[in-house]
């Protein structure tokens, strides 16, 4: 615990000073000859200090003597199955495996990608690609064919690990041949490949290509060979993570090993408050960067037990699903995405489910991945009786960048905002010929240079376009491609995407804050707001919502008062008309929101199907919907 200001100024007084401190809590082989400078042209952290990733998440709890400790718990309602692993158990697997890969030919600085599900064996994979110093790709499971293909051809890898399959809670997912073809489809060839069979679905294997998971680990085990971790330099790349782009070629966002630890392991502590022994939760995947850094690398860095859950926030059972988990595993602070309280709202407004479980150990909820409305959060305070702390951070940076940091001190909350910026971030908010704006009014996020650790020092293979895309336009800033504002305490507010600002009769109006009016409708459990082409003003907004179970009033009355509201709020600028209730709204299976693509088929434009998309019938039931409202 300890003063954010006091903490955060120590930070902008001594940028290189905080890091090294902050590095002390790593295991290093060498320290760094430089804590920040420029190596080959981009800004670097811990130049020339080497060391582990894997030795750090696991070798040094074991001999702190530690391993009996539970590392990792895997709860699979989807599987109805459970299983957990020490620290000495997770370990030994790793190692495994890791020798798995030797056998393979891999070797430092080689890629592999890992085309799996949530299950324990794809955390083992990436934690032995980092023992050996390889570098992994984890690529969401179940992906179409023609976007692995490109993952394939951009980071060039030795050797995929796969799954026989997914399982959703309605179906079977099938991965081996979406990964034949995708191999086929690549123009670089992958010829081997280690496959995990999955009871659920036992699939042929290609003789002399695909070796099977179990067979090789268990051959490894017999064998009694050790592997020990491989010293790499700090800068050395630990993952490629590609952003899921709905256009052109992919962008693979590097993580390096040294800035990365330093990063995660600081942020562990000061941000969600957890410490070593304790129990952390976050509710994602380990296809997507919150699955990277906190269910493997934040928790284990920080000798914490990390839950790897393969399920949903509904239905599997019911919307007590995530209760049910904190109560077993007595998990202390649990991470999930707002969509997911949105959606456990609207099946059980009335927190009946919540009342089930005993949530004692339960100290604080934190939320990232799409703006939190206010609605939802105060919905969670008053139900869960906790903390309800929204977070910004982006895939780019690893970790975030604004946030209340509860293991440092609890600042006041404002609804609407992620809090404040993160030691390691300058925040500013620009217009768009880089003048900074007053507070309060909307602009370009950015943040200036250099970045702290853990963030991204380069895309794979593309530093000019890492430049271009990030850098250009703003000069000396990052260019986050959010929009928002800075109050006058010094709280960031998040309003939307800058592609989300609309542009009404030549007023910029945000979106983000048009849904968060709407989602105070007592009535109103999810809500999207397009901005769409208007022939007089440019664009009109509308709102595309989801209404709670248990209505009491009509429709037409609803539709109504959501008019009146944005109008009293924002006003009759914001030409605020049309509300349109659908049934579901089109997201990724990250719970984003697509609204880029609902804006294409509104505008009657050609569109590409998000491939990260989680239902694709729900852009023909908008299709029809938007067809219906007479908009296309």
């Amino acid at each position: 615990m300890g003063n954010y200001n006091l903490i955060y100024k120590s930070w902008s007084n001594d940028p290189t000073g905080f890091w090294q401190d902050a590095a002390k809590l790593i295991d290093w082989y060498t320290p760094a000859e430089q804590v920040q400078g420029e190596l080959d042209g981009l800004e670097r952290w811990y130049i020339g200090a080497t060391c582990n990733t894997c030795y750090n998440c696991l070798d040094r709890h074991v001999i702190a003597g530690r391993g009996e400790q539970v590392a990792f718990i895997y709860d699979s309602p989807v599987t109805n199955s459970k299983k957990q692993y020490s620290y000495n158990e997770l370990l030994a697997e790793v190692e495994a495996f890791a020798l798995v890969l030797q056998g393979q030919n891999i070797t430092k600085g080689d890629r592999v990608i890992i085309y799996m599900p949530m299950v324990p064996e794809a955390a083992i994979a990436m934690l032995a690609c980092a023992r050996i110093g390889a570098v992994h790709s984890v690529v969401f499971g179940g992906f179409a064919a023609p976007e692995l293909a490109t993952r394939i051809d951009d980071c060039t890898p030795k050797l995929i690990v796969a799954a026989s399959c997914g399982i959703e809670p309605s179906r079977i997912v099938e991965y081996k041949p979406l990964l034949d073809q995708a191999i086929q489809l690549a123009n670089h060839k992958v010829k081997s490949t280690v496959i995990l069979q999955r009871q659920q679905k036992i699939v042929p294997l290609i003789d002399g290509v695909d070796g099977d998971w179990q067979q090789l680990v268990d051959a490894a085990k017999q064998s009694e060979k050790s592997c020990p971790p491989v010293p790499v330099l700090a800068t050395d790349p630990l993952y490629i993570l590609y952003t899921s782009g709905t256009t052109g070629t992919p962008k693979g966002v590097v993580r390096d090993n040294g800035g990365h630890m330093v990063a995660l392991n600081w942020s562990m502590g000061a941000i969600y408050n957890i410490q070593a022994g304790e129990v952390f939760w976050a509710a994602s995947d380990v296809g997507w960067v919150v699955g990277h850094s906190y269910i493997v690398y934040g928790p284990l860095l920080q000798g914490a037990t990390s839950i790897l859950y393969e399920g949903k926030p509904i239905g599997t059972p019911d919307a007590g699903a995530f209760w049910r988990v904190i109560e077993d595993y007595k998990v202390k602070s649990f991470f999930t995405a707002p969509t997911a309280f949105r959606a456990i709202k609207k099946e059980d407004f009335g927190g009946k489910q919540i009342a089930k479980y005993d949530l004692s150990s339960f100290k604080a909820l934190y939320l990232a991945g799409e703006r939190a409305d206010p609605d939802t959060i105060k919905w969670a305070e008053q139900h869960l009786k906790v903390p309800v702390i929204d977070h910004w951070w982006q895939t780019e940076t690893g970790w975030a960048m604004a946030c209340n940091p509860l293991g440092i001190e609890q600042l006041p909350i404002k609804y609407g905002s992620p809090t404040k910026a993160m030691p390691g971030y300058d925040i500013q908010v620009l217009d768009d010929e880089g003048a900074p704006v007053v507070a309060g009014i909307t602009g370009n996020v950015v943040v200036k240079r250099p970045l702290p650790p853990g963030c991204l020092p380069t895309l794979w293979n593309a530093n000019q376009v890492f430049e271009e895309k990030y850098f250009e336009n703003f000069s000396g800033y990052y260019e986050t491609s959010d929009a928002g504002y800075l109050d006058e305490d010094g709280y960031l507010f998040i309003m939307a995407r800058t592609d989300d600002i609309i542009n009404v009769a030549g007023h910029r109006l945000s979106t983000g804050a048009m849904e968060e009016i709407l989602s105070t409708h007592e009535a109103v459990a999810e809500c999207a707001v397009i901005g769409i082409k208007d022939k007089l003003k440019g664009q009109e907004p509308i709102g595309l919502i989801i209404l709670n179970n248990d209505l009491k009033v009509s429709h037409d009355e609803i539709i109504a008062s959501l008019k009146q509201m944005v109008r009293d709020v924002i006003g009759p600028v914001a030409a605020y008309k049309q509300s349109i209730v659908v049934a579901r709204l089109p997201k990724t299976r990250s719970g984003k929101i697509l609204r880029a693509t609902l804006r294409k088929i509104a505008d009657g434009e050609d569109f590409k199907m998000p491939p990260t998309i989680d239902d694709p019938e729900i852009l023909t039931e908008i299709s029809a919907t938007f067809k219906r409202a007479g908009i296309i």
